[in-house]
């Protein structure tokens, strides 16, 4: 019973990291950006959080109400300046200009929340779970936190399939300049796509400050993680996605149930094992001859 158990945290865990992804691995697919300030602007979505849902008397559990809009305008007018006018130089420049962008927040957020350690309090939901046995524990916010991941990446699949919009973002992302020469708006496009993906990384840092205590600098290994999630999934598969988290939390809560000195290694071994193995991931596409 304690490797199911290790199992179903795994899974539950995977969910989160999926959640963390998802932004990354759409950015990524359809702009070819890769972007290094992704896990802090996770960080940054809880110490908004932080501030002004108790402002706006809110309640913690709800600030997705205020913070997902916020951030999903926040990209939109991000996208369509600094990264577009990054992305129009070269994709090494995205490189240069998100890593930067990183600095900047980590500094900006160190000055004003200082290094003291944040949490965002959603009283006894965060102790409560699910027991069935008494090895086997499911908390109930890393179930909250799994099913919302899947109706994401679900949605979003949807969206980009059989919306109108979706189809023509994924045509620029396919083929710019002929998606351009059929009347597409390729800029904008681009910015409702990271609208969405600054949406999706706003609920994974509300989670992530919902789980455990965050700082200014708590963004880089979340970074990690996604990243590892994105490759081992397959780069521009979202359910891809969704199955990389899950893999690379099983392995984290396998290793760990060996020795917990070993939790993060083992994920970052099968991440190596997958890329050895399969560098597209488990569900990459392959690209075009």
């Amino acid at each position: 019973m304690v490797w199911v158990n290790a199992l179903i945290q795994g899974i539950l865990v995977g969910g989160f990291y999926a959640l963390f992804a998802c932004g990354l691995s759409l950015l990524f697919g359809v702009m070819g950006i890769i972007n290094l300030a992704h896990g802090d602007l996770a960080v940054i979505a809880a110490f908004v959080a932080l501030t002004l849902a108790p402002a706006a008397h809110v309640p913690m559990v709800w600030s997705f109400v205020l913070v997902v809009p916020l951030f999903a305008l926040g990209g939109y007018v991000l996208q369509r300046t600094l990264l577009q006018a990054s992305l129009n130089r070269s994709p090494f420049t995205t490189l240069l200009v998100t890593f930067g962008l990183s600095v900047v927040i980590e500094n900006v957020l160190l000055e004003v929340f200082t290094s003291n350690g944040q949490s965002l309090n959603i009283g006894t939901l965060i102790a409560d779970s699910f027991n069935p046995t008494t090895t086997i524990s499911v908390p109930y916010l890393s179930l909250v936190v799994l099913v919302v991941a899947v109706v994401v990446l679900g949605s979003l699949q949807l969206f980009l399939s059989r919306t109108r919009t979706g189809r023509m973002i994924r045509a620029v992302a396919d083929d710019r300049e002929a998606a351009q020469l059929s009347g597409a708006n390729y800029q904008h496009l681009f910015g409702i796509a990271a609208a969405i993906a600054f949406a999706t990384v706003a609920l994974a840092g509300l989670a992530y400050g919902m789980y455990t205590e965050f700082s200014f600098d708590a963004g880089t290994a979340n970074l990690l993680f996604a990243f590892e999630a994105v490759v081992i999934g397959g780069i521009g598969s979202l359910w891809g996605t969704l199955v990389g988290g899950i893999v690379l939390g099983i392995a984290q809560q396998v290793g760990g149930q060996i020795n917990p000195a070993y939790q993060i290694l083992a994920g970052h071994l099968v991440f190596l094992a997958v890329l050895v193995v399969r560098p597209r991931g488990l569900f990459g596409v392959r690209a075009a001859a």
